[in-house]
């Protein structure tokens, strides 16, 4: 029996309460058994345990006779005397070898295997439980020793079997013995036999001896009738006969004895049925053979290994108990396979009977299944197969009804007996899957390993079970913590309690499970991280802004989803892929991108109410300058303020990627900002919006001083204006004044001032947030406005500019288009432009910014020497220039330069040159003889149109870039010239016109 078990165990010990005499009828077990059902099959009729007991003791002690056929003794209560041990030739029932003392017990060869722990209260040596020898006054041959219990006696008691009933049997044995010597016990009919040995007479009463017949009757019923051994067939007249007989009998007694009629057809009818065989042998004699019933009455014997005081223990004396068991294999038709998935079946089912506490039981039938397996692969018989397939797949059913849900069944308590039942599971599946299953005898076994898909399925249904239970809990935690503050949304309690499971499943059932399947913990988190995942979706679609609740589960998802990783990154290191396959069963939680989501959209509905806000105010803005000290629009700061607050509110959001949507944001706003410049500056118009157009060419008519004195000046003819807009902007009391445009040059200077400011609040912002890294700051352009400075530059030089020309070309227009050279020079003089220039610098000086103001001022002198050019090359038909009337030109040219000047307290000097430099350059044209400038006109034409301009000059185009080389310049000088010989020279080479 030794060679079952491959693993030995330390043995523990058990004390239990010895049995006061041999003679008790019955014993009180210390555990009330709740077994299992039998997986061997019904037994009708209806047999109670108690007659499956009798029956099996009865056939333990018919089979235990010596092999020499000497009659089997009772053994008595009183002493005797030491047989002598050479008489005796095998373990029997009597005080022969089979009586042993309990230091010889106590090394079992089976328990050792099993490491099953010692049981002394039976013992064989002296008194029960004594564990003694039993010698008491020597120990010589012959010499006179207190009685020993024999293993037979040790198994009645452990059968509960009385003394009287014992007795009787013993008797009934002897008388069979007597009459029959040499028959072997496997060729009778044992009930039919005792039926045949007493009468009402041998017992006490009627009642103990009609229970008695109908007990044996029904047993033949079982045997020969229900299970037979061998179909019964045609066996129809036999069958009918006894079925008659004992159904007769069972409603009223029949007399039994040897003599009697009744029991000789009773014979005749049960030996024709019994010594049938499939095989024509004529010793065969079949009746308890039959399956199920010699399964169940073998599993009663089988029973007797364990202590009827403790019910989880194993007696010492099971080694010469089992052999004496395995004497009844000639007449139940056991073999050793049969014996082997029995007493599977009788350690798991004693485990589970005693409570599920003694985990060595569990181990034991472990150790005994694997011999089950070795069987399972060596036959073909179709009856062991349906044995085998219901015993395992009962086993299979207890184990994983606990396995499938094994955190409801484990904890620190009985944590040791899951390896055994996790073994016991997979075993028996294994098994059945690979020696019973058809289909997968049809495939090839590398396809399927067996033990570890089981594992799998186990661990993926017991964390799923584990994780509705945790999400029940964690919504029951979240209605009972409803009316505290702040108060934990679901998920993040469930996220929390996950990674609890987690961790929990890696340090206590993980090492368990990882003989079975070696990425054991891999599987339970990439289920957790599958269950938590669709939870996690359902919330996201749902979602629709970013709150705090949102947030806290996404940040609690993100943690949870790094740990499991982690857990699985770990568990894979050794693996083939390295864990790939696990990893692509995890699809990513994208907490992160859930949150970015959020945050675009939040970002997104605060830009959006932005720039609504900016359209909105700006159309009520007026651009006053006296709004307030600095001289901006309140429009400015309101604009200003909101993004301020939008930095905040951005940094106080409970994410932990600040820093990767920063960016975004700040994109956002500088667009917003920029969206503002652009609406500033919409409207003002530009430098070709205030510059007239140019008049058509004419010739002066040369005419004297003295007649020039006396001509009524004309008025010159208003020139056209290039924008309608220019009617609209007229004064200072309208959105486009002079005093507003300087506002919003001021405002556009103030944001690009805060913009720096924002920029450094950004920094100390990002630093201050929980998320932030060193390698946030390393790239500084990520927190930069990028559009709105460039906007702002932009934007106040085409305020500037506009600004300058409509002051000079529209502003004051009266002194410069109506007044400047229009008739004699002497009354026509630059001095009421200068004077009204000065008072437009003056309120430019009180209303801009100093950091705008030399740009504002500069682009009014470039506005106001290209005006004076402009009066000079294209005033009109009212403006003619003599060769005396160049020296008051260059004064009032001077005069212009000095008004920039002022006296060094103005733009400096190397300005004001860089800006007058093309009309410094065309003054001295006009003191340049008539002559001189017809032959450069002359030259400077052929040389921009070559040789086919000597046949005829063309007229030049007009570029408005004035120099004194080019041809439309000269010509422009020619034209304003009071001089008779450049009248002709037009007159003649263009035919131009003295009047439009």
């Amino acid at each position: 029996m030794a060679s079952l078990f491959s693993r030995e165990r330390l043995l523990g010990q058990s004390t239990r309460s010895s049995l006061t005499s041999t003679t008790t009828t019955t014993t009180t077990p210390a555990v009330t058994l709740s077994p299992l059902p039998s997986p061997f099959g019904d037994l009708t009729p209806s047999l109670s345990q108690t007659d499956l007991r009798d029956t099996a003791y009865e056939i333990f002690i018919a089979t235990c006779r010596t092999s020499t056929g000497k009659p089997l003794s009772f053994t008595s209560n009183t002493t005797t005397t030491t047989p002598d041990k050479s008489s005796s030739s095998s373990p029997g029932l009597n005080g022969s070898p089979s009586s042993r003392s309990m230091t010889s017990a106590a090394a079992s060869k089976m328990k050792k295997a099993f490491g099953l722990r010692s049981s002394s209260s039976l013992g064989l040596g002296g008194s029960p439980g004594s564990g003694g020898s039993g010698v008491s006054n020597g120990g010589g041959s012959g010499g006179k020793v207190k009685k020993v219990m024999t293993v037979g006696e040790l198994v009645r008691v452990q059968m509960k079997v009385s003394d009287s009933d014992d007795s009787r049997v013993r008797r009934a044995l002897l008388r069979i013995s007597a009459g029959q010597v040499g028959r072997k016990v496997e060729s009778m009919v044992l009930p039919l036999e005792l039926l045949q040995q007493f009468k009402s007479s041998d017992f006490t009463d009627q009642q103990e001896y009609d229970k008695w017949q109908k007990r044996n009757l029904k047993m033949l019923e079982a045997g020969l009738l229900i299970h037979p051994h061998v179909p019964l067939g045609k066996a129809t007249t036999a069958s009918q006969r006894l079925q008659k007989i004992i159904h007769n009998a069972l409603e009223k007694p029949i007399e039994t004895g040897r003599n009697n009629e009744t029991m000789q057809v009773l014979r005749g009818a049960v030996m024709s049925l019994a010594n049938r065989s499939t095989d024509g042998s004529l010793d065969s004699c079949h009746w308890a053979d039959g399956f199920p019933l010699n399964l169940r009455l073998y599993e009663i014997l089988l029973e007797t290994c364990f202590d009827s005081n403790d019910e989880s223990s194993i007696i010492d004396e099971v080694d010469e108990v089992m052999e004496l068991i395995k004497k009844t294999w000639g007449i139940l038709g056991i073999n050793q396979m049969l014996h082997n998935i029995c007493f599977t079946w009788v350690l798991f089912n004693r485990f589970v009977a005693t409570g599920q506490i003694d985990n060595d039981l569990l181990y034991a039938a472990d150790c005994q299944l694997v011999e089950v397996a070795k069987d399972a692969k060596t036959t073909k018989d179709p009856t062991y197969a349906k044995i085998l397939n219901s015993t395992l797949t009962a086993i299979l059913g207890w184990s994983e009804q606990r396995l499938l849900a094994y955190h409801d069944t484990f904890d620190k308590g009985n944590i040791n007996s899951m390896q055994s039942i996790v073994s016991l599971g997979v075993s028996a599946a294994k098994v059945l899957v690979e020696d019973i299953s058809n289909e997968y005898r049809r495939r090839r076994k590398n396809e399927v390993d067996v033990a570890r898909s089981r594992t799998d399925t186990y661990i993926r249904s017991s964390l799923r079970t584990a994780f509705a239970q945790i999400m029940e809990k964690a919504d029951s935690s979240r209605r009972a913590s409803r009316n505290q503050p702040n108060p934990l949304p679901v998920l993040a309690i469930l996220a929390k309690d996950v990674g609890e499971l987690a961790t929990k499943e890696k340090k206590m059932f993980s090492p368990i499970l990882k003989r079975w399947h070696p990425l054991a913990a891999g599987v339970a988190v990439a289920t957790l991280h599958v269950c938590y995942g669709n939870e996690l979706k359902q919330f996201i679609l749902g979602i629709t802004e970013l709150t705090p609740e949102a947030v806290q589960v996404l940040r609690a998802a993100d943690k949870l989803e790094q740990d499991l990783v982690q857990i699985a990154v770990e568990d894979s290191v050794d693996s083939d892929d390295g864990g790939k396959a696990i990893i692509r069963e995890m699809p990513p939680f994208e907490a992160e991108v859930a949150i970015a989501n959020l945050v675009k959209s939040w970002t997104k509905l605060r830009l959006d109410r932005l720039k609504e806000w900016i359209d909105r105010n700006l159309q009520q803005e007026v651009w006053n300058p006296r709004a307030n000290q600095e001289g901006y629009a309140p429009s400015a700061v309101e604009v200003l303020r909101i993004i301020d607050e939008t930095l905040d509110a951005f940094f106080q959001l409970p994410i932990p990627t600040h820093p990767a949507l920063l960016p975004d944001l700040i994109v956002g706003l500088d667009r917003c900002l920029q969206y503002y410049t652009s609406k500033a500056k919409s409207g003002c118009g530009s430098r070709n919006t205030f510059i007239p157009a140019m008049p058509a060419l004419t010739r002066c008519a040369a005419e004297t001083k003295f007649h020039g004195v006396f001509k009524k000046k004309e008025k010159p003819a208003n020139l056209q204006r290039r924008n309608s807009q220019v009617s609209t902007t007229n004064g200072n009391n309208n959105a486009f004044g002079v005093p507003q445009l300087c506002v919003r040059i001021n405002t556009l200077q103030q944001i690009r001032t805060e913009l720096e400011v924002l920029e450094k609040r950004i920094i100390t912002l990002l630093r201050n947030s929980e998320s932030a890294h060193v390698s946030d700051f390393s790239n500084g352009l990520a927190k930069k406005f990028e559009l709105t400075p460039g906007a702002c530059l932009e934007g106040i030089q085409q305020l500037c500019e506009s600004t300058a020309y409509k002051i000079v070309f529209h502003d004051l227009s009266h002194s410069l288009w109506d007044g400047l050279y229009v008739g004699e020079l002497s009354s026509s003089a630059i001095e009421p432009f200068l004077q009204d220039l000065e008072q437009n610098l003056m309120v430019i000086a009180d209303t801009v910014n100093e950091r705008v103001r030399t740009r504002l001022v500069a682009e009014i002198m470039k506005a106001s020497f290209e005006g004076f050019l402009l009066v000079l090359l294209a005033g009109g038909p009212s403006r003619a220039f003599t060769l005396q009337d160049s020296q008051q030109i260059e004064d009032d040219f001077k005069s212009l330069k000095d008004l920039f000047w002022a006296n060094g307290d103005g733009l400096p000097m190397d300005v004001i040159n860089k800006f007058s430099a093309t009309a410094r350059d065309m003054l001295p044209l006009f003191r340049t003889e008539t002559e001189t400038v017809i032959e450069r006109f002359r030259r400077a034409t052929l040389e921009t149109y070559g040789s086919s301009a000597k046949s005829r000059l063309p007229l030049p185009a007009t570029t408005g870039q004035w120099s004194p080389s080019d041809p439309n310049t000269l010509l422009r000088v020619l034209c304003y010239r009071n001089d008779d010989a450049a009248s002709r020279f037009l007159k003649k080479t263009y035919n131009l016109p003295k009047k439009l």
